[in-house]
């Protein structure tokens, strides 16, 4: 699934441009960063309300290709500057995680397992 397939999926605004057609193979939704640095492994998206610079870094260190903000949450400029520098999209949508990685997982996008 590409990323501009997910945009599609999730009715998502592009916050910050780059490769919306980067092919992307799993998801991971999560809050809690420490869960995400601790659990998740060679995942290419990452679905969260959580909104502050810990979470682009967190992307930057798993080697994500995207970041999608649920709940209607909108970045800083800072955090869009930091994603820009290390070519990460951001999308934003209206839906809550549990819908968004649902319609994603419905749609074929998978996890993958906890190691």
């Amino acid at each position: 699934m590409t990323i501009n397939e997910i945009k599609e999926i999730l009715n998502a605004e592009v916050v910050c441009d780059g490769n919306l057609n980067a092919e992307v193979l799993s998801a991971c939704g999560s809050d809690m960063m420490s869960d995400v640095l601790a659990f998740v492994k060679d995942q290419a998206v990452l679905l969260t309300g959580l909104v502050n610079a810990q979470v682009i870094r967190t992307a930057v260190m798993m080697d994500m290709a995207c970041v999608v903000f649920v709940r209607s949450k909108k970045p800083t400029a800072d955090m869009i500057e930091i994603a820009k520098e290390s070519g990460i999209v951001i999308l934003a949508t209206d839906k809550r995680m549990y819908e968004a990685c649902g319609q994603l997982y419905e749609s074929g996008l998978k996890g993958t397992n906890v190691r």
